[in-house]
């Protein structure tokens, strides 16, 4: 775009067209100089009679007129748009909170790299899955705190779940009732929302206080609850760093074994069954990705807030226009 006369291509694609321009326009000057030649021929012979009706300002009119139109065709073919307007677009949707473990055991290695990564990759695979929904990261461990609210804008959400690293890795236990205690604080103002979904990615280790009673309060809000196990049956040691990001071996119990951590699946199953979601359990593949996303499609879209859409207007039909008025008189010429 320029400040004098602001435009845009819709389909600059079609450019691959312009070179037709180039060889149409060469054909049209080859066959009136051709004309030419064999006009000063039959001149040449005095039969003037047979070319009383050839002028040489009209055919290169009617060469110009061609030329223009072809131009004026290829032109629109590019979608030129330019004078912006002003729409508001009524937009429909879900909204979806996705609460991240972050507690230390989701540095476990039995989801390759870790439990962390392996969660943050599952959950940009289902938001870039998702279609108009609005989307919020919560990060909990023993405690829990909204670290994106709600939006649709997916550029911004990833760059809120890019930030979690091993840096933000809690030093404490996993409490579960944290993760659904925020999500129920978010929503309270919310009270005419339908459908209310929670997606957690944890490992299923907690050691909440109180589970019970923030499942019931859960049911109350209509809170639908989706639980995502990372890692695996076996398990895998929990490795410890030191302040410089460094490996400093495993996490020990007081006896001075390797702690083991494995997925605990029983309590999220039932959390998840209880509050009318679903249980899911990480695969190596997109599959389970593909089940939630089926999952929350299944409940009915709302209407969400209205946006405000500038966007420029499509022009191409003046130039259509210009192309045929060009090809009539050239016709006519």
């Amino acid at each position: 775009m320029n400040s004098w006369f602001p435009i845009a291509w819709g389909a600059k694609h079609n450019s691959m067209w312009l070179p037709l321009l180039f060889v149409a326009l060469m054909l049209l000057i080859y066959r009136l100089i051709k004309k030419q030649r064999a006009v000063k021929k039959l001149t040449g012979l005095r039969l003037t009679e047979l070319v009383r009706n050839f002028s040489v300002p009209r055919n290169i009119i009617k060469l110009v007129c061609m030329s223009l139109g072809i131009l004026s065709l290829l032109i629109a073919l590019l979608h030129p748009q330019w004078s912006r307007k002003e729409q508001v677009v009524s937009q429909r949707g879900r909204d979806v909170f996705i609460a991240l473990d972050v507690s230390r055991s989701m540095l476990a290695t039995d989801c390759a790299p870790n439990r962390l990564a392996c969660a943050k990759e599952k959950i940009k695979k289902l938001v870039r899955s998702l279609s108009c929904e609005r989307v919020g990261l919560i990060l909990f461990s023993g405690s829990a705190f909204v670290q994106c609210p709600l939006t649709d804008d997916y550029g911004a959400f990833f760059m809120f779940l890019d930030q979690v690293d091993v840096e933000t890795i809690s030093s404490g236990t996993t409490a579960l009732d944290q993760a659904l205690k925020i999500t129920l604080d978010a929503f309270a103002g919310m009270p005419k929302k339908k459908n209310k979904l929670l997606i957690i990615f944890t490992d299923g280790e907690d050691f909440s206080s109180n589970l019970r009673g923030l499942k019931q309060q859960a049911q109350e809000a209509n809170l639908r609850i989706f639980a995502f196990g990372v890692g695996t049956a076996e398990g895998a040691p929990i490795p410890l760093f030191d302040e410089h990001g460094k490996g400093a071996g495993h996490q020990k119990d007081e006896y001075g074994k390797i702690v083991i951590s494995r997925l605990n699946d029983g309590i999220l199953r039932t959390l998840a069954q209880d509050a009318g979601g679903k249980y899911l359990s990480v695969t190596s593949d997109s599959s389970d990705v593909h089940q939630l996303v089926s999952s929350i499609e299944s409940f009915e879209k709302e209407h969400l807030d209205d946006k405000s859409v500038s966007e420029l207007e499509e022009q191409y039909h003046y130039f259509l226009l210009a192309s045929f008025f060009l090809f009539a008189l050239e016709w006519l010429l």
